[in-house]
């Protein structure tokens, strides 16, 4: 179900008008969804019809603490990426035995606090890190958990940005060196080999492209058992694609056309599971995105219209810094206005306040008409939206506001010019 919808020409986020959130809190603001934060959660739970499983959330697409507390309450575990990530997902109540650290630049502090707090495993990306963990946890007393993460050179699809699963990128080892280095490290006294880890990329929208990736680590697992190795588990990371074009639709916005053959997460789950299981392996995944993407818009008000020879331009008081997304991918995030009425329709450039011409929202876009203090939302900002904010231009971050229901409340609050 969808929690964002419009009521008598009114955006609502569950029950409550998103005209009257902006008009209490200000705007750019963050508002999300509980109930669709637990639904996504539930749906994708859903989709392993009980079978034993860890499902790590990517605490990297969104570390709101509250909305941390809320996902660890539905039994998810973490997967995190930095000291700080999993301090927050510890405070947030996720248990530490089902919390994998993943990242190709772990410190040694990072490993040193990681392994005083006895998370699940490390996914790591090297010989060498596999060596520095192991080092750090003999110092320690204790063994480092870990499995390793493999590049299987396949091609996700998607911004350049956001593959990480071909030879040229940072991630993992290659395919073929991966019996090398786990053979080595299980010779480690320090280190308990659990298995192998793999992330394809982000905003996968094939399912085709998660059964090449199922099929080519079962087989891996295969090899490696056949060589003499344990592999008891099998991490499968996350990459979900989500739907952003087209998210909310009605007879007064343009018909936006959703993104080709996509697939909803939990049925993007069932279509590898079979091959997945053939492995016998404890499973887990990694979503992200998945969970949080759909729960979230920026509110933002137009400050100006400017008509030039070429262009309209609608600038609005959020930008760049709040949410980099557009800028930095070109990615869509459908823009629709918190009031409809019989406006016209126009091609805009949607754009911000910040000094720089790649900070926009939205280029050539068909939009109803807006003027001057017309509110607008920003769809689908749940990921990837406030923690990629910045103090770019000396602007302030905005205020994170949860709909429960019919009320609302503020989860962080807005940044004050004396926290610049």
């Amino acid at each position: 179900m969808n929690q964002f919808t419009f009521v008598d020409n009114l955006l609502m986020c569950e029950g409550v008008a998103l005209r009257d959130i902006a008009e209490r809190f200000g705007t750019p603001l963050y508002v999300y969804s509980r109930a669709a934060i637990h639904e996504r959660c539930r749906e994708i739970e859903g989709a392993f019809e009980g079978r034993g499983h860890v499902t790590c959330y990517a605490v990297k697409a969104n570390a709101n603490r509250t909305l941390l507390r809320l996902i660890a309450q539905e039994g998810f575990g973490a997967d995190v990426g930095s000291r700080g990530e999993l301090y927050l997902a510890l405070e947030a109540g996720f248990q530490p035995d089902r919390i994998t650290f993943s990242g190709v630049g772990k410190r040694d502090d990072e490993i040193a606090y990681a392994l005083e707090k006895e998370i699940q495993a490390f996914n790591v990306e090297s010989a060498q890190e596999i060596e520095v963990i192991s080092g750090i946890a003999g110092g320690m007393a204790k063994r480092g958990r870990i499995l390793l993460r493999v590049n299987l050179d396949i091609d996700a699809g998607g911004h350049a940005y956001v593959s990480t699963s071909k030879k040229q990128n940072k991630f993992g080892v290659p395919r073929e060196k991966a019996l090398d280095v786990l053979r080595w490290a299980s010779g480690l006294s320090n280190i308990d080999v659990r298995g192998v880890h793999s992330h394809i990329g982000s905003q996968i929208l094939k399912a085709e492209t998660f059964q090449e990736a199922a099929r080519s680590l079962a087989g891996l697992v295969k090899e490696l058992r056949q060589s003499g190795l344990a592999i008891p588990d099998l991490d499968f990371g996350g990459g979900y694609g989500v739907q952003y074009r087209g998210f909310i639709s009605h007879p007064m916005l343009p018909e936006e056309s959703p993104e080709r053959d996509v697939l909803a997460p939990a049925a993007m789950i069932r279509t590898v599971l079979p091959i997945l299981e053939t492995t016998g392996c404890r499973l887990s995944i990694q979503p992200g995105r998945s969970v949080v993407a759909q729960a979230g818009t920026v509110l933002v008000r137009v400050l100006y219209r400017k008509e030039t020879e070429e262009k309209t331009f609608i600038i609005v008081d959020g930008g760049m810094n709040d949410l980099i997304r557009p800028s930095l991918y070109h990615a869509y995030h459908q823009i629709v206005p918190l009031t409809l009425n019989e406006a016209p329709r126009e091609r805009v450039d949607v754009v911000g306040p910040v000094c720089e011409t790649g900070d926009f929202f939205a280029l050539d876009r068909p939009l109803p008409r807006t003027d001057r203090n017309d509110l607008l939302a920003i769809m689908g900002a749940g990921a990837y939206g406030f923690v990629l904010s910045s103090n770019y231009n000396a602007r302030l971050r905005p205020a994170e506001v949860l709909v429960e229901g019919t009320s609302c409340r503020v989860i962080r609050e807005r940044e004050s010019i004396e926290q610049l």
